[in-house]
């Protein structure tokens, strides 16, 4: 679940307590580079919208995630979702030095797609790799990881670690490390059997 749906649990949760600095960052921007200071309203649509495409991001990996696992496998799937994941991390970790607000934009929508093909890619891969005892067990995981994600996206917002204006963009960037660890150690799990079947025609390694 690290990749999965705790990716989600952590982007929901890890936006809440730089909202200040990032607003200030929005303001500073604006002013170097246009001349003059945004308006409340500007810095608070920009706000809302920082926060409001993850949704979007999610809703466009959640409609490609049916394909996605078919096309290349659950394993495979999970994987590619590591790739918006590492995208999303560099574009909102080099933002301040960019000097560029688009790219928490850009990058926030990049981790909704990542957030999306992970929760469901998560469900799928899970529920179809547990032996039938341990099914319902392992299906809970990802509501677990969800809650692990949330949890860690607040303990690193917390102003002894990462919840200061000098290091919000680290903060941003934090899902990096979830993606590297999947990445690492993915490769190393099955394949799932009902895909192996089902898709690949692959009875023997199926069985």
């Amino acid at each position: 679940g690290i990749g999965g749906a705790f990716q989600y649990g952590l982007q929901v949760s890890i936006i809440n307590s730089p909202a200040e600095y990032i607003k200030s960052f929005i303001r500073e921007t604006w002013l170097k580079r246009y001349g003059s200071s945004p308006t409340e309203e500007l810095i608070t649509l920009m706000w809302s919208f920082i926060v409001s495409i993850y949704s979007i991001g999610g809703l466009l990996g959640s409609l490609s995630a049916g394909y996605l696992s078919v096309r290349f496998g659950r394993k495979k799937a999970m994987l590619f979702a590591n790739i918006p994941a590492l995208l999303s991390a560099a574009l909102m970790g080099l933002s301040r030095l960019c000097e560029s607000f688009e790219m928490i934009i850009a990058g926030r929508l990049f981790s909704g797609v990542c957030g999306g093909l992970g929760l469901n890619i998560h469900l799928m891969y899970a529920g179809e790799c547990a032996p039938r005892k341990l099914r319902g067990l392992i299906a809970i995981t990802a509501s677990t990881a969800i809650a692990i994600g949330k949890f860690v996206g607040f303990a690193l917002g917390l102003r002894e670690v990462l919840g200061v204006d000098a290091l919000w963009p680290l903060l941003m960037a934090a899902n990096t490390l979830p993606a590297l660890v999947q990445l690492l150690t993915l490769p190393f799990f099955p394949d799932s059997p009902r895909y192996l079947l089902i898709d690949k025609k692959d009875k023997e390694g199926c069985l």
